[in-house]
């Protein structure tokens, strides 16, 4: 049925309900739009952010342990009851939680 069509008092009676209706679709999609831009800022400043810290964290070795003089560390990873230290060299040191040096192997590192 065409609004044409409809008597004029059914006519006026729904034209603010259209209205409503307009209203509610226009603030949906502001509000979708609005969403959307706030995600794209946070995943760019997500991404800019670790670009700025390329720093690697490593876990805290013991005190106990001790690298050799000058050595660099690259990698850090820790078992149960032994810690594995692969070095800027490719020398790989493994140690016990008490410090005392368990291993050690040495791997060409890729550049």
């Amino acid at each position: 049925m065409d609004i044409q069509e409809l008597p004029q008092d059914e006519a006026a009676a729904e034209i603010p309900h259209l209205r409503f209706l307009r209203l509610l679709v226009s603030v949906l999609a502001g509000t979708m739009i609005v969403g959307l831009l706030v995600l794209i800022v946070l995943i760019v400043i997500r991404f800019r952010e670790e670009r700025t810290n390329p720093t690697p964290v490593f876990p805290e070795l013991p005190s106990n342990i001790a690298l050799p003089a000058g050595a660099a560390p690259v990698a850090i990873t820790a078992g149960a009851g032994w810690y594995l230290v692969m070095l800027d060299d490719g020398q790989a040191l493994m140690f016990a939680t008490d410090g005392a040096a368990i291993g050690s192997a040495q791997f060409d590192l890729p550049e």
